[in-house]
């Protein structure tokens, strides 16, 4: 592996203020192959991160979601070809969008911007999610194409799928995701859950203090409620919760992330059947025969000769990345205390370095 070329890409993003903290892990099924974790957790007061840091995982939290889904499929309780208007008859768009089209973002769901769909740590035992997405769905209760037309994002087709979840198994959609996904992989809620534990562990937020992205951020959320005093060249959140677990709420290390990634690496996996994998990682083809560079939750793309899989996480304060590369059994997770917007694939520029060899120097 080229390390070098990794640790001096890494080491500039906190020299040129690009980011507080970041913790990038490379791996196979049996081990780390390398690690970097540089950084302030806490600005203020110093605090560099370390191996129990936990950052907001944001929208990779949908691809347990997919896992969940096609769980409940293999015990008989649902089927992804079926309209959701079967198990959810107040769904309130075409009675002929399935499960499978929420999962591969093909249904044509609204996707207005979740930016704001936060709250703090204070209001978060009262919070009524439910309440929240019904009035959210009635503002926006258009479809944008008509099923499996075309590609589009939604994180409301994730809300969607969360209460799918609730219905069918009767469980709270982050208890049944404890249960049937983080608990029979040894995962711990310390290391990986939808609960801020321990304030102590977890990395403080954070947007730069002036640019372009600031003056947009104050168009979405109040940062008077949600943000503190400015820290050096950084504006710290206050600790909050996104108003919908099943499309981005989970919290966590980056060791956690990858104790589930292996999951997908192993010949014979905990959680799913061989055939339910295969599912869940193939391309979704529109009506018209148009590629998506979208599986069930996971994006599919290539660097150099290797197909990947992926998914970013990133709203205010935090950024993130996961990745699989089959044909090589190893993956990647990079997690920031930054705010990121869009999926910037990141991990480009590093795991170049390693595909065409992953084994350590």
């Amino acid at each position: 592996m080229k390390m070098n070329a990794i640790d001096h890409e890494l080491i500039k993003q906190i020299e040129k203020h690009k980011t507080p903290a970041l913790h990038y892990i490379i791996f196979n099924k049996d081990s780390i192959l390398y690690r970097f974790k540089k950084g302030f957790s806490d600005v203020k007061n110093e605090k560099p991160i370390d191996e129990n840091t936990k950052f907001n995982a944001f929208s990779i939290t949908k691809t347990f979601t997919a896992l969940a889904i096609l769980q409940l499929e293999e015990q008989g309780k649902l089927g992804i070809d079926k309209p959701v208007k079967d198990y959810l008859p107040d769904f309130r768009y075409s009675s002929d969008i399935t499960i499978k089209q929420l999962l591969t973002h093909s249904a044509g769901i609204p996707n207005p911007v979740p930016l704001s769909w936060i709250h703090s740590a204070e209001e978060h035992s009262i919070f009524d999610s439910r309440t929240f997405f019904n009035q959210v769905f009635e503002k926006h209760n258009k479809s944008r194409s008509k099923p499996n037309e075309r590609f589009a994002y939604s994180n409301l087709g994730y809300v969607i799928l969360g209460q799918l979840i609730e219905k069918i198994s009767g469980q709270k959609y982050e208890d049944y995701i404890v249960m049937n996904v983080l608990t029979p992989l040894n995962i711990s809620q310390d290391n990986l859950g939808f609960e801020i534990l321990n304030t102590k562990e977890y990395a403080r937020g954070y947007h730069k203090k002036s640019g372009i992205s600031n003056l947009v951020l104050g168009l979405f959320i109040n940062k008077s409620k949600f943000m503190g005093k400015p820290e050096g060249k950084w504006k710290p959140f206050r600790y909050y919760y996104v108003n919908g677990a099943s499309y981005g709420g989970l919290i966590g290390t980056p060791d956690a992330l990858v104790a589930y990634l292996r999951e997908f690496l192993q010949p014979e996996g905990e959680l799913i059947s061989g055939l339910s994998k295969e599912k869940l990682f193939t391309e979704n083809i529109t009506v018209s025969g148009k590629h998506t560079g979208m599986c069930m939750a996971w994006f599919k793309g290539r660097l150099g000769n290797e197909d990947y899989y992926t998914h970013a996480g990133g709203g205010g304060g935090f950024y993130c990345e996961i990745r699989l590369y089959p044909g090589k059994n190893i993956g990647s997770v990079i997690m920031f205390n930054r705010s990121g917007m869009k999926d910037e694939r990141f991990l480009d520029r590093l795991d170049k370095h390693i595909i065409e060899n992953p084994t350590p120097d």
